[in-house]
C-alpha cells in the first residue's frame, strides 16, 4: 500500500512527497453513553486510519486531495476559510483555521489522504482526518502545541467549524492511543489510566452492520434529556452533580425517587455501564479474556433492553457472536441504530468468523455486513515510527 501511495502522489502533484503521517480510528471497548453523565469510557485506537503524504510547495496555498473522494481544494495560506457545503476536506480547512486563528506561521503543502476506516461506521474517521492533520502541522511548522492541545483544537474544528455536537473522545483516542492498551478516560477531566490490553490469541474484530444511522442524533438528545430527569429525581436526596457519581450500590438504595419506568431503566444502565468500566479495567489488567467478555455481552444487553439504543441489526450480530465458541465477547459500540459491532475472536479463526457473521446477518438482514479485523494499535504519528510497532 506504501507504494501505491506514493505513486498516487506523484501522479496527482508531479514530484514526490516527503513525509507521511499515521492516525488512527477508535473503537470503544465499553462505556457506551455514560460519556453525558460524569463516567468512566475505554476506547483504544484500532490498526485501521488515516494516512497523510505531504510535500511542500512554494505557491503559497494548501492543496487538498483524497482518495477516498473525488473533491478536492486549494486555498490561499493564511487567508479565512469557511466551511464549504458537506466536503471532506473541511476537516482539515477547519484545523488550518484554527492555527491561522492563533496566529502560526504556515507555509505552503501538497496534501494527500487515504483513510481505510469505513465511512459514517462509528470508527472515527473525522477525528482521524483533524488529528493527523493537525499533528501534521505542528510537527513540520514547530507550532508548539501540546498533543493535549492538539486534542482539544481538533474537538473545536467538530464542534465550532463542521457544526457536529460530540464529545472529546474521539480526538482523545486516536491521539492518546498506545499498542496493547485501553484508554480508561474520565470525559470531563481528561484524566486516563493506560490499561493493558494484549488481546493474545484474540483479535478485534469489527462488524459494520451498514445500516444508515439516521435515528442516531436524535436519539441521542432524547436520551440526555432523560438522563437529566433521573438525575434531577435523583437530587432531591443526594449530593450528586452526574448519573456517574454514584455505584449500582447506591443507586438501589435511592431508585425509587425515580417513578417512571423508561426513566428508571435509563439511569440503571449508566450507573452500571460505569461499574462494567471499572470492572473490564481489572479484568484486563489481569488477562482474563473471559470475564471481559462476560462484561461485554453484558452491556450490550444492556444498551438493547435498558438504554434501547441497539437494534436488529446490532442484535443480530451479537446473537451470532454468544454461542460461538471463537468469540470470547462481542457488543454494539458507538450511538448505536446502526454503525458498529466489535467482537473478540480467535485470531486463527477469523476467516472463518467473517465468512460465517456474513452470511448469518445478511439471511437475518437482508443485506451483507463489512467485517475487519484490527489490533489495538498507537495513536497519531510520523508513518516509520507507526509502522515499527504494527510490525
Amino acid at each position: 500500500m506504501r507504494e501505491q501511495l506514493q505513486q498516487e502522489f506523484l501522479a496527482h502533484y508531479g514530484k514526490e512527497h516527503q513525509y507521511t503521517y499515521f492516525s488512527p480510528g477508535r473503537v470503544n471497548l465499553i462505556g457506551e453513553h455514560i460519556d453525558y453523565n460524569g463516567g468512566l469510557v475505554m476506547p483504544c485506537a484500532v490498526t485501521l486510519g488515516t494516512y497523510l503524504l505531504i510535500a511542500p510547495n512554494y505557491d503559497g496555498v494548501f492543496r487538498f486531495k483524497s482518495i477516498n473522494f473525488k473533491e478536492t481544494a486549494e486555498i490561499i495560506v493564511g487567508s479565512s476559510n469557511e466551511k464549504k457545503q458537506e466536503f471532506w476536506f473541511n476537516y482539515p480547512t477547519g484545523v488550518i483555521e484554527h492555527f491561522n486563528n492563533d496566529g502560526k506561521v504556515l507555509h505552503g503543502l501538497d496534501m494527500l489522504y487515504y483513510g481505510n476506516i469505513p465511512i459514517a461506521s462509528g470508527l472515527s474517521s473525522s477525528a482521524s482526518i483533524e488529528v493527523v492533520t493537525a499533528f501534521a502541522l505542528n510537527d513540520l511548522f514547530s507550532c508548539g502545541y501540546t498533543k493535549l492541545e492538539l486534542v482539544k483544537l481538533a474537538k473545536w474544528v467538530e464542534n465550532s467549524y463542521i457544526g457536529l455536537h460530540s464529545g472529546i473522545m474521539d480526538q482523545f483516542s486516536v491521539a492518546f492511543g498506545e499498542k496493547n492498551k485501553a484508554l480508561m478516560l474520565n470525559c470531563d477531566t481528561l484524566e486516563y489510566q493506560a490499561v493493558n490490553s494484549n488481546l493474545g490469541d484474540y483479535l478485534l474484530a469489527i462488524i459494520n452492520t451498514n445500516k444508515p444511522r439516521k435515528l442516531a442524533e436524535s436519539k441521542y438528545n432524547e436520551r440526555v434529556q432523560e438522563c437529566s430527569i433521573a438525575l434531577t429525581a435523583l437530587q432531591t436526596e443526594l449530593d450528586i452533580n452526574h448519573l456517574c457519581d454514584i455505584d449500582t450500590e447506591t443507586f438501589n438504595l435511592y431508585k425509587h425517587l425515580i417513578t417512571d419506568e423508561v426513566i428508571l431503566n435509563r439511569a440503571t444502565h449508566v450507573v452500571e455501564e460505569n461499574d462494567r468500566v471499572k470492572l473490564a479495567a481489572k479484568a484486563l489488567s489481569n488477562n482474563n479474556l473471559a470475564e471481559f467478555g462476560r462484561l461485554m455481552y453484558a452491556s450490550h444487553n444492556s444498551l438493547s433492553t435498558l438504554y434501547e439504543v441497539s437494534g436488529k441489526e446490532l442484535d443480530t450480530i451479537v446473537n451470532f457472536c454468544k454461542p460461538n465458541k471463537n468469540v470470547a465477547g462481542a457488543r454494539m459500540t458507538g450511538a448505536g441504530f446502526g454503525g458498529c459491532a466489535i467482537a473478540l475472536v480467535k485470531k486463527d479463526a477469523f476467516e472463518q468468523f467473517s465468512a460465517e457473521v456474513a452470511e448469518y446477518y445478511t439471511k437475518e438482514v437482508g443485506y451483507a455486513p463489512s467485517v475487519y479485523s484490527s489490533l489495538i494499535g498507537n495513536g497519531v504519528g510520523l508513518l516509520n515510527e507507526v509502522v515499527a510497532v504494527y510490525a
